[in-house]
Parts: C-alpha cells; structure tokens; sequence
C-alpha cells in the first residue's frame, strides 16, 4: 500500500496503477456474463454452493491439500491428517465467510479473529488473536520475510482503519490488497493462507460485485498455479507500483477463472448433466 502516497484514500490510488482499470474492467465483464445466465435466475443457490464448495478445494490446493474435487465432496471426515485437517478448515472457512458481512464493515479485526477460530478448531491460547513477539507462524508455503509482531499489529490497524472508512477503490483493489496484506503479514500463528483468501471472498461479496458469491477467486488462484501466485505476492511485498499492479491483475485474473468455472456449472445445469 505504500505506492499510494499521501493519498486520502490511498486503496483508490492503487486503481490508478497502470494496467489496474483494465483488470477491473474486464473482472466486472466476467462476472456480469455469470448473473445474467439464465441458471442463475433460477438456480442460483445451486451455483452458489458448488462455487462455495470448489473455492474450497481450491483455497485448500494452495495451502498444500490437493484433492480431487469429487474427494472433498465425498469426504464426511476431514480429521484424519494434516491434509484433511486443511481441507476440512477451508470448508468451515467458505461456509462462515457469507455470515460474517455485516461484522467485517464495522470491525475487519473481530471477523478475522473469527475466521482463525474456525479454521483452526480448538481453543489453544494462540487461536482467535494476531500473533505475540517470538511466536512461530506455520505457513511454510509462504517463505517471505515474517514482520515483527509490532509492525504486523500495525498494519492491521490501518488496514481496519481503510476498510471501516469505505472509500471510491474497486472491489478488486480491496479485495487484493486485502488478501495481499494478510499473506505478507501472516498475522495469526497458522492458517494465514486459508484466511487471506477468504478475507477476499468477504470483500467480493460486500462490495456488491459479486453477492451470491459465484465467482470464487480461489478456484482461479489454484488454477493458474502456486508458483505464480507467490510471484504475484513477492511482488504486492516489493510495494513498488509495478508490483502492486500485477498482484491486482493476478488476483483480478483468479476471479475471472471463477467465474469461468461457475460459467461452466450453469452450463451443465442447464444441460441436465448436473
């Protein structure tokens, strides 16, 4: 966020970014063609929940758990290892995400306090509160230098501040930034990654841009692969301008690629194949 300046809203000076307004353009064109499906007039729930249920398997894939989509709709027990133990935390993180809306514009902080309580199911005395000074953080796929407690709790905060403000910013800039954030600073002591990308989800939702939340990013992020997306981060990470403007367009892209999927659901519906 520090591309932005001395700006008064600085998450819509990330939208000047070049190349940003095209990525918004073209997220809006995406999800437009998925509402105005005739499915969706009738059926919406339906795509609601196979979104729900594939950004799930997807947001899991990046944090190591890469099952087979038909596997997580079959599995009734997610208790087993650590991989089901991931699986089942994105699960319970996709169904929580719709009922957190009105929370997440008065206090972001309470909601992700909320969301690290789910994911991690148990009342260690780490779990539901950012991280203390010398606690270890386990997110062993994101291995970008871990801020200091201090600055972490920081940065939160303006976080909060900005989210609680409102402002002009695009959905997908927030929502971006959002995510971005909460990878690089990996606040709580584990599930960070499961968090981030759910964080992004409310945002999506919220914003109005897509409401029924059938256009699921994290399909998109597992889509176009793990090394890309921590690319993308290192460089939201490098705060240059450059930077920031492909972490947007790559989190823009994931949502467009969720949309495609929820496309190709309507389109099977419609069909009778499914």
């Amino acid at each position: 966020m520090s591309t932005a300046g001395a700006s008064a809203d600085p998450l819509a000076a990330l939208g000047a970014l070049p190349g940003v307004a095209d990525s918004v353009e073209s997220v809006r064109k995406a999800v437009d063609r998925v509402y105005g499906h005739r499915v969706m007039r009738r059926r919406s729930n339906a795509i609601t929940s196979e979104a729900a249920l594939r950004g799930a398997r997807g947001s899991a894939a990046l944090s190591g758990a890469d099952w087979a989509l038909e596997e997580v709709r079959r599995r009734t027990d997610f208790s087993g290892d650590d991989e089901a133990r991931t699986v089942g935390a994105a699960l319970r993180l996709t169904a929580e995400a719709g009922q957190l809306l009105s929370i997440w514009r008065q206090s972001p902080l309470r909601v992700l306090a909320r969301l690290h309580l789910v994911a991690a199911a148990d009342k260690a005395d780490q779990v539901g509160r950012p991280r203390k000074e010398g606690e270890p953080v386990d997110e062993p796929l994101v291995a970008l230098p871990l801020p200091s407690a201090t600055e972490t709790h920081g940065r939160l905060d303006g976080l909060s501040g900005l989210i609680i403000a409102g402002g002009s910013a695009p959905a997908l800039v927030t929502a971006a930034v959002v995510h971005g954030e909460l990878l690089a600073l990996r606040p709580f002591t584990s599930h960070n990654g499961l968090i981030a990308r759910t964080a992004e989800r409310i945002v999506l939702i919220g914003s109005g841009l897509d409401p029924k939340s059938v256009c699921a990013a994290e399909v998109g992020h597992a889509e176009l692969g793990r090394d890309a997306y921590l690319e993308a981060l290192e460089g939201y990470v490098s705060g240059t301008p450059e930077g920031v403007a492909a972490w947007i367009a790559h989190c823009g892209r994931a949502v467009e690629l969720g949309a495609r999927e929820s496309m190709a659901v309507c389109e099977a519906l419609q069909r009778g194949a499914a």
